[in-house]
């Protein structure tokens, strides 16, 4: 029988002084505030817009609760003191917005060079890439509209497809699992379909490469049921990343404004259950299914650890690993790697700038997820308050 085990915030927030439990609360406490995350994200803005020098608040405040550092080399001290309990790391350069053919290139050639670090880095198992970072996302939007291209968008399209083969090339050649991320659902139809292609190339003997399915959206169970059926037909195996999605005021808005039907959920409920399904229906099909299952929710962990205790797979099954953001949910990931799981956390880093619209991303999302934030928040103090306890017992 699955034993509670997140209330442990001693294990959780061992890594953290007390200076850091103390920002960790500030923090939350200010992300707690819709109002002031709203005003704060559109000063920010406006900073960058100006060019005013940001940097400096921005780096000692969000930036070190949700990134690991401006380049990888930082990172390693944080990835390794993680590794110390056992939660490995992914490494995401989190540059976002770009639109020039020669950023995409830097982009691959960045997502290669953090492919090979991966591989000589036993802390990292995995690697990511975002579709959108290495190709226009006007580009990725037609192709899933199935809209004509012109001359001069069909060679774009072919550069994208080039720089994706390239990723999972390489990550197939070093035996890294590469992480693809999903996103808005006007793109993702395009990208779900050069995934699979390249899952059909690359995963014949082993989950290589993974697609992310984001669970708010109504349909993704049957499309889990659907890429698991082709995979047995063309002799593939899927890698199936399971979260519960991103954009969802985005996707509402639009839907709403385009007189179209929501692609997402109708409430928070069922979108649980849709990620539960998901999550079952890989556990039962895990010979042909690897999961990485991305979620800060307690109520779907203890759910997956209960199905592989009753289907009798082991805790540190490879095919298997639970996932969580670097600066949320040490309660989960923590007491996940201390009892056993196969644990992650997904580290962002890059140039402060660069990364802004991430940390944006971050704080809006902690605010609209209902209880996201004040959970942090309470969790974050009552280790605060278990470690004043122990202090008075010393003194004592």
């Amino acid at each position: 029988m699955v034993t509670k085990i997140f209330n442990n915030t001693k294990r959780a927030f061992a890594l953290k002084s007390d200076k850091d439990l103390k920002k960790a609360l500030f923090i939350f406490k200010l992300m707690n505030q819709p109002a002031l995350v709203s005003v704060g994200t559109k000063l920010t803005k406006l900073g960058l817009a100006l060019h005013l020098p940001i940097e400096g608040l921005i780096k000692k405040t969000i930036f070190e609760q949700f990134c690991g550092g401006i380049t990888k080399e930082d990172c390693l001290p944080t990835i390794r003191k993680m590794h110390e309990k056992n939660v490995f790391s992914i490494l995401d350069y989190s540059s976002e917005g770009k639109d020039e053919e020669a950023e995409f290139d830097k982009d691959l050639e960045i997502k290669k060079d953090l492919i090979a670090f991966t591989k000589e880095n036993d802390e990292l198992p995995f690697a990511v890439f975002k579709p959108t970072g290495i190709g226009r996302f006007a580009i990725w939007e037609k192709v899933s509209a199935n809209e004509q291209l012109s001359q001069e968008e069909q060679k774009e399209w072919e550069r994208i497809k080039n720089r994706v083969d390239k990723i999972c090339a390489l990550a197939h050649e070093l035996d890294v699992v590469i992480l693809a991320d999903a996103e808005e659902s006007w793109m993702q139809d395009a990208a779900d379909d050069l995934m699979e292609e390249m899952m059909a190339k690359y995963n014949k003997e082993k989950a290589i490469v993974f697609n992310t399915l984001q669970c708010y959206r109504w349909d993704r169970l049957q499309y889990i049921k659907d890429l698991h059926v082709r995979a047995q037909n063309k002799g593939f195996k899927v890698g199936a990343k399971l979260v519960r999605g991103a954009y969802m005021e985005k996707e509402n808005l639009r839907a709403s404004k385009m007189n179209y039907p929501t692609p997402i959920c109708e409430d928070k409920e069922a979108t649980d259950v849709n990620f539960n399904a998901a999550l079952y229906y890989g556990i039962q099909n895990l010979d042909e299914i690897s999961l990485y299952i991305g979620t800060h929710n307690e109520v779907s962990t203890y759910s997956a650890m209960r199905l592989m205790e009753e289907r009798g797979i082991e805790k540190n099954d490879p095919r298997i690993w639970f996932a969580q953001l670097y600066g949320m949910s040490d309660h989960i990931s923590y007491n996940l790697a201390l009892n056993g799981y196969n644990t992650v956390k997904l580290v962002p880093y890059g140039p402060i700038r660069e990364v802004i619209p991430y940390l944006i991303r971050r704080a809006e999302e902690n605010t609209s997820v209902a209880g996201q934030t004040g959970r942090e928040y309470a969790l974050l103090m009552e280790e605060k308050h278990r470690r004043e306890g122990n202090f008075v017992k010393r003194v004592k």
